[in-house]
């Protein structure tokens, strides 16, 4: 399998329709939760609504990359999510990210394996692959807490 293509499907098991690692996905994990439940704070953590905002920030970023735009995202406006205060509001949410993460594996999928070792931006960013290998994991590490959040929400019947 060309690289390319093994790396697009990583990123579709955690963002899509994986089963392999986590046993769940981001899109089966936000589309199980009401939107009243993924703006719930359970303690201290991060909410649903707020997690999966700050993925798709990071997803929408690299695709401009992709599509040949500049790295315009920063860490520190990555949890920058406005109070959502409606269903709709979520479900738009929810769309972005599901269409970015639809975007971002097409991407990588149609990517030629040379570009993977290209440098990413600038050298102190390392590769593409670098940078995508990264977002795979971030993205897996935040799967965990979502998925914790969601059986705390659904126990407390929240």
């Amino acid at each position: 399998m060309k690289r390319n293509l093994a790396i697009a499907n990583r990123v579709s098991e955690v963002l899509l329709n994986g089963k392999w690692i986590a046993n769940t996905n981001f899109k089966e994990q936000i589309l199980s939760v009401t939107w009243e439940q993924a703006i719930q704070k359970v303690e201290n953590l991060n909410s649903i609504a707020l997690l999966t905002f700050h993925i798709n920030y990071y997803l929408s970023g690299i695709l401009n990359v992709f599509k040949g735009g500049d790295l315009e995202i920063r860490d520190q406006f990555s949890f920058d999510l406005k109070d959502l205060k409606s269903e709709e509001e979520w479900n738009t949410l929810v769309n972005d990210f599901l269409n970015n993460s639809e975007m971002f594996v097409k991407h990588i999928e149609e990517m030629s394996e040379s570009i993977l070792d290209d440098v990413f931006v600038d050298e102190k960013y390392g590769s593409y692959s670098r940078n995508i290998e990264g977002f795979i994991e971030h993205s897996y590490y935040h799967l965990g807490q979502v998925s914790l959040i969601r059986k705390l929400i659904k126990q407390n019947k929240i």
